[in-house]
């Protein structure tokens, strides 16, 4: 549905930072990306040598920047900027490592004008490598 270009037209994250090759589905409430990983990742190379794992935070960022392309592709916030403003009932449960392809889904449960709440999911196969309650707001000025 969306690939890394039009990603960026929507999210002002660029490499190394971008964590969302592409967005699979993309709606109201919510959205679905991959990621896949190569190996040759930044956050590969100290993390570890030897037994290379995505940390843990990074796989958040990636489940909040799907969240920030489903809420900056709504008309009224194009071309806005979405910020992290808490990260709630966050759990860990399987690892990534180089080779694997995580998908993310994100579901709105409450929005507020520029304020949101979101649940969310971060799969590698049919395992959950981690899941979160993601509270962001688009900064309007």
């Amino acid at each position: 549905m969306l690939n890394k270009e039009q990603i960026m037209e929507i999210i002002p994250h660029r490499p190394p930072m971008l964590l969302v090759d592409e967005i699979t589905e993309l709606t109201e409430t919510g959205a679905v990306g991959t990621l896949h990983l190569t190996g040759d990742e930044f956050f590969f190379q100290g993390h570890f040598p030897g037994n290379p794992i995505m940390p843990a935070v990074f796989r958040l960022e990636a489940l909040a920047q799907v969240g920030a392309v489903a809420l900056l592709s709504m008309p009224e916030f194009k071309g806005k900027t979405a910020v992290y403003t808490g990260i709630d009932k966050a759990k860990f449960r399987a690892m990534a490592v180089p080779g694997d392809t995580l998908r993310m889904e994100i579901n709105f449960v409450k929005r507020r004008g520029p304020m949101a709440v979101a649940e969310g999911i971060v799969w590698v196969g049919d395992k959950r490598a981690a899941e979160a309650e993601i509270k962001c707001a688009v900064i309007m000025d």
